[in-house]
């Protein structure tokens, strides 16, 4: 079990993925330099023209739909969504023709209050256009490659620009629809110095890594040592060798998972605090109920009433029912948060689906293994007392004979 935990941490560090190696030379222009961008297999080149700030570019996206849309753009204050200058491509709803419109990503459009409508921008772009790879033929469907043309001026002695990119499923009219919320999707941010060509880290990659770190303690806790700490509370207490050790390891267990698991529920309390825009409902709600039923459990072991108590068997039913409630809840907010992360299909999901059915595996084995003696024992119980009662009949036959 301890190796595919060990696994599960390396899987879930954070990593970058550059499948779409970038190019300076496209079919119109060629570029001073390049660079692969950390999500979506994007990637942008461009020259900056020193003497007078103008800096020409192009990005290069994929479209994960044909009904789809493609994002870039500029935020000239800060590395977020919000305030983002963009430049949006996707197919004209009427001809079918690809058309680049101006959009300002404003707060209310992240928050989903109103439809994002095009608008020009109040940055000096001096042109754009956008063109599918693969020439005049080439067809907008899930994976074509954009490139998005962009020349515009900066600021004197400005050269850091924070680069922001997206892509989405569908376009109402000619307004491109909410993104994924995957972690990829929710992190395609980067600043680069366009000068020296070296790019900087923002708040996001902050926010990715508290993602990763919650997803990990809460994996480990809820879905894997709560689990294990029932486990020991079912099978352990019946042997009875073992005298009163069960209980300890089994409540070591359970507070070192509620403690661990506490601490990564805080974090996802921070993080929807960072995020006001995006709520994940499902996830949120089955964390509030484990954590809920994890604290319930806590403080039951203070009101634990002794074995002669009348009440202890009251106790023990509803110490039995809210801990496997929570086990369950745990592990279901374990599959869900994969899917929020956007691992579903991972590694990492893999990875955890092994120890589970590796414990799952251990579980049945120890159920089969306790029929058996139970089954055992009351055979034997069953000879005895058939034994005992044959005995007392033929005592009892004895004692009549010897009256007579």
């Amino acid at each position: 079990m301890m190796p595919l935990l060990f696994l599960l941490l390396l899987s879930l560090l954070p990593h970058r993925s550059f499948s779409a190696h970038c190019t300076t030379v496209t079919t119109t222009k060629t570029f001073e330099k390049c660079m692969s961008l950390p999500s979506q297999e994007a990637s942008i080149a461009w020259t900056f023209h020193r003497h007078n700030s103008t800096l020409e570019l192009v990005f290069s996206g994929t479209f994960i739909s044909p009904s789809g849309w493609v994002a870039w753009g500029i935020n000239p204050n800060s590395p977020e969504m919000t305030g983002t200058r963009a430049l949006i491509t996707f197919p004209d709803p009427n001809s079918g023709q690809l058309v680049l419109l101006p959009y300002i990503i404003d707060p209310t459009v992240k928050l989903q209050r109103s439809p994002l409508l095009s608008r020009p921008l109040d940055i000096h772009l001096v042109s754009s256009s956008a063109a599918l790879y693969g020439g005049r033929m080439a067809t907008v469907h899930n994976g074509a490659t954009i490139q998005i043309y962009a020349t515009l001026k900066l600021k004197p002695n400005k050269t850091k620009i924070h680069n922001v990119w997206n892509r989405g499923l569908y376009v109402q009219g000619y307004s491109p629809t909410i993104h994924p919320t995957t972690i990829a999707d929710l992190s395609s941010i980067t600043t680069i110095d366009v000068l020296s060509g070296v790019s900087a880290s923002g708040p996001n990659s902050n926010i990715r890594t508290l993602k990763l770190v919650h997803g990990f303690m809460n994996a480990i806790s809820w879905g894997v040592l709560l689990p294990i700490g029932a486990v020991t509370a079912r099978y352990l207490r019946h042997i009875q060798s073992l005298g009163p050790t069960w209980f300890y390891v089994h409540a070591g267990i359970q507070l070192f998972s509620f403690v661990l698991g506490t601490a990564g529920f805080a974090i996802g309390v921070h993080l929807g605090e960072l995020s006001p825009g995006r709520v994940y409902g499902l996830h949120r709600k089955l964390g509030f109920a484990a954590f809920f039923l994890g604290s319930l459990q806590t403080l039951a072991l203070l009101f634990r009433p002794k074995t002669t108590n009348k009440f202890r068997k009251y106790w023990k039913s509803y110490h039995h029912f809210v801990g496997y409630a929570c086990v369950i809840l745990g592990v279901v907010n374990v599959f869900q948060g994969f899917e929020v992360m956007g691992e579903g299909g991972s590694y990492a999901k893999l990875l955890y689906c092994l120890c589970l059915s590796t414990l799952i595996g251990v579980c049945v084995a120890l159920e089969v293994n306790s029929w058996v003696i139970f089954c055992r024992k009351s055979k034997e119980e069953k000879l005895r007392r058939e034994g005992v009662i044959r005995g007392q009949e033929k005592a009892c036959g004895s004692e009549h004979g010897d009256r007579h």
